[in-house]
């Protein structure tokens, strides 16, 4: 085999697996690094609120401030349900878009090694 041929042959190769696979391995870094973002900023948020309510029970001295404790739980716990749906929504949100896009790189893999086995015949 030429020197020409073996060039050609690592030409077509690239195409169609080295490129499509470094894609969908960006794609994954990408996505993985999104969701971590996600679940790092939820954690965050999560302890904040955590440590916030501790704070405020240790303020508690008298029959009035437990009233306006166990009120301000209610309030808490709503803004605390309201923030899990809004993370669940986010990384919903970044898994479609994820499968949307490695089903992109798919169909153009699909494409190009059937074009090239149609230009090889």
């Amino acid at each position: 085999m030429s020197n020409e041929t073996v060039a050609q042959m690592q030409k077509q190769f690239d195409s169609i697996f080295g490129a499509p696979v470094r894609t969908y391995a960006s794609l994954v870094v990408d996505h993985v690094e999104q969701v971590a973002k996600v679940q790092s900023d939820a954690a965050k948020a999560y302890a904040d609120t955590a440590f916030k309510q501790v704070r405020t029970a240790l303020d508690v001295k008298d029959p009035s401030d437990v009233r306006a404790y166990v009120e301000n739980q209610q309030k808490v716990a709503q803004q605390l349900g309201e923030r899990v749906k809004g993370d669940t929504e986010k990384v919903v949100s970044l898994n479609q878009a994820f499968v949307e896009k490695a089903q992109k790189v798919a169909q153009d893999s699909a494409t190009t090694a059937s074009a090239a086995v149609s230009k090889a015949k």
